[in-house]
Order: structure tokens, then C-alpha cells, then sequence
């Protein structure tokens, strides 16, 4: 009997295994081959674009500023002003401040991060016009955001929300992170 359990252990030890190895997470496939990594941001004061240009270099991806058509101002920006353009915005999330320009070839990318500060309690709905201006289905897409007090669990999760058809990994709130921070989150 102790000779039939250990037979059945063993098969079912690697039938688990078998399974499992078909089922390799994004991070896996990404790491067995080459992959095109595109770094898009929108940074209202800067603090994004350097966390934007660190994962580039760490995974040697490249960088698309998503820039406002109408550029932000300190004032756009107030948070503490109810009439500030900032604060309009993220009152009427179909708000869709437009862009310059969109990703050329965007076929060639395969995993995208998409970066932003969080307003609001969620990614800025200029992230929602960069979205909906470009086709990322089939992409694996990673957000990343810098806060000053927020996470980024509901940015990530009305992303999710949102675009229920984009492959979603999970973010990373990202403050004062280092290229070592990065590429431990990264697995590098």
C-alpha cells in the first residue's frame, strides 16, 4: 500500500508540475524571451518622468511622454482649488483632456508601463485619453504612480475596471524609488 501512495504521489507531483509550467505568469514569458518594452508617463511636475526614465533604463525600454495638449500650470494644478482645472477634471471622470500625438507602431511593444501621479485617489483621466488613443490589446500593461500620501491600489483597480480587456499586472507605487528599487520589483 505504502509503495501505491508513493506512486501516486509521484505522478501527481509531476502531472502538477506539467500544469503548472504551461501556465508561466507574464513576468516568466517575459524574462525566457526578448520582449519591446514601452515607458509611458505623464508627469505634472517632474517627480514621474524620473521614476519613468529609471524603469526604461532598468529594462531598457523606451520612453513616450504623454503630454497635454494644453499644458498643466501651477494654478491647473491646485488641488486645494475646487474650480482648478486639475479638480474639474477628476469631478467628471469622462473628462478627457486631449494629448499631442500618440505611440507610433505600437504593435511592436509587448509589455507597456504606463505612469502617473495619483490624483484623486486614482490615475489622472489624461491616462484614459492616452488609453483609448492607442490599441494595447494583447499588451501586458504595468501601471506605476507617484503620491504624495495615496497608494495605488484604487488607481490600479479602476484601470482594471475600465479596460477590462487589457492584460493588467499588478502596479507599483513608486516614491523615491532607486534602479535597484526598480529591478527588484522588476525581478532584474
Amino acid at each position: 500500500m505504502k509503495k501505491f501512495f508513493y506512486i501516486l504521489t509521484a505522478v501527481a507531483t509531476i502531472a502538477l508540475n506539467a500544469c503548472a509550467g504551461g501556465n508561466k505568469n507574464n513576468t516568466e514569458m517575459q524574462n525566457n524571451k526578448e520582449t519591446k518594452v514601452l515607458v509611458a508617463y505623464f508627469s505634472a511636475s517632474g517627480v514621474t518622468k524620473g521614476v519613468a526614465e529609471k524603469i526604461a533604463k532598468v529594462t531598457g525600454g523606451e520612453l513616450y511622454q504623454i503630454q497635454p495638449e494644453q499644458p498643466y500650470t501651477d494654478a491647473d494644478l491646485d488641488w486645494r482649488d475646487s474650480s482648478s482645472r486639475s479638480s474639474v477634471e477628476m469631478k467628471d471622470l469622462s473628462s478627457r483632456p486631449a494629448i499631442v500625438g500618440k505611440v507610433e507602431n505600437i504593435a511592436q511593444y509587448d509589455t507597456v508601463y504606463v505612469g502617473f501621479p495619483i490624483w484623486w485617489y486614482t490615475a489622472p483621466t489624461i491616462i484614459n485619453t492616452f488609453i483609448e488613443a492607442n490599441d494595447f490589446n494583447g499588451k501586458v500593461m504595468v501601471p506605476f504612480a507617484t503620491s504624495g500620501g495615496s497608494t495605488i491600489d484604487k488607481a490600479a483597480a479602476d484601470l482594471a475596471r475600465t479596460y477590462p480587456d487589457l492584460n493588467w499586472q499588478p502596479g507599483r507605487l513608486l516614491n523615491g524609488a532607486t534602479d535597484d528599487t526598480i529591478r527588484t520589483w522588476l525581478g532584474k
